[in-house]
């Protein structure tokens, strides 16, 4: 440390000087690039090779980072403490090396990932389109179906479109077919919006996934959202995975698939917060399109439901120990 406080010794934590100062980094965690002395890991996915209209999900990454240094140390509400809980620290970008190359590309990510879990680390991690969450999920639930409390507009379980079964629409009905997630421990909450024929998502109803859309979310509300995702996923392990165009796009302009009536910042605070106490293995936050923000409100907003995941995974992480 080249500067060292003089007047405020509690200044020697970068997490608390102030927020315009530093290197930015999730939370103004401190950044490594090791996989040592580590249980939680915070990492970028920047790929949007898996887009079907809007590319920009590849700088999501970078202002969230930025954006995150708004957020502090302590959860306002839950009084959880995630850095007291866990030795958590940013590792950087699963960046790809080839990313023209769409499958090989999420076969990097996949291998990024493999390392983090086999050290026994537990990731959060901000893509990116929807399609790094096929790869994270070959990485950490390779020996065994998971659960998945999922928040977005669609269901992502398309199929082949132009010519491809990976990308942002699809990932998964592939995680299912490959054995990575349990369907019926599997709820996605939000989904609404146009599509091009009408049975477009029936591959989540049809393997048994409880598709909650945004009209009943409206009609029953938010603590009706949480319990039915918590009956759903139940006592097993359970990964989270939110799309920041589940809200409404009011909260989250700056994303590549935007769809009008969705969820607010404060439902959607809220139903995360809830999962507390589930056996959380790993989440993320995906789909900010940083060309089509306004004033960084949409990395803003991800930036504050990715801390809630990183509070659940860090007191899930604490329960398992």
């Amino acid at each position: 440390m080249i500067k060292t406080p003089q007047s405020y010794p509690e200044l020697a934590d970068p997490q608390l000087r102030p927020r315009y100062t530093g290197i930015a980094s999730f939370f103004r965690a401190p950044y490594v690039e090791t996989l040592a002395a580590l249980d939680i890991a915070l990492i970028g996915v920047p790929f949007d090779g898996g887009v079907t209209n809007r590319t920009g999900a590849r700088h999501g990454p970078r202002e969230v980072r930025n954006q995150s240094s708004l957020l502090r140390k302590v959860n306002g509400v839950t009084n959880v403490d995630p850095y007291a809980l866990a030795r958590i620290a940013d590792i950087g970008d699963a960046w790809i090396e080839r990313p023209f190359a769409l499958e090989s590309a999420l076969d990097e990510i996949a291998a990024f990932f493999r390392s983090v879990h086999a050290a026994g680390i537990v990731p959060v991690s901000v893509g990116g389109d929807h399609s790094v969450t096929l790869p994270i999920l070959r990485a950490i639930a390779a020996h065994r179906p998971v659960g998945m409390v999922h928040v977005d507009a669609h269901c992502d379980t398309g199929d082949d479109y132009l010519g491809s079964r990976f990308h942002h629409g699809a990932p998964f009905r592939r995680a299912v077919e490959e054995g990575l997630l349990d369907p019926k421990r599997v709820i996605q909450i939000g989904i609404r919006g146009t599509t091009n024929v009408p049975d477009m998502w029936k591959f989540s109803t049809e393997s048994g996934m409880r598709v909650l859309p945004m009209d009943e979310f409206q009609d029953k509300g938010w603590r009706y959202a949480l319990d039915e995702a918590r009956r759903v996923v139940g006592d097993g392990p359970v990964y989270v995975s939110f799309d920041v165009d589940g809200l409404d796009p009011i909260y989250a302009p700056g994303t590549g698939t935007p769809e009008a009536g969705g969820i607010t910042m404060i439902e959607a605070l809220r139903l995360v917060r809830g999962l507390q106490g589930l056996d959380i293995i790993g989440g993320d936050v995906v789909e900010v399109a940083p060309p089509f923000d306004h004033g960084s409100l949409t990395a803003f907003h991800a930036a504050s439901i990715l801390f809630e995941i990183l509070c659940i995974t860090a007191d899930a992480f604490t329960r398992r120990q």
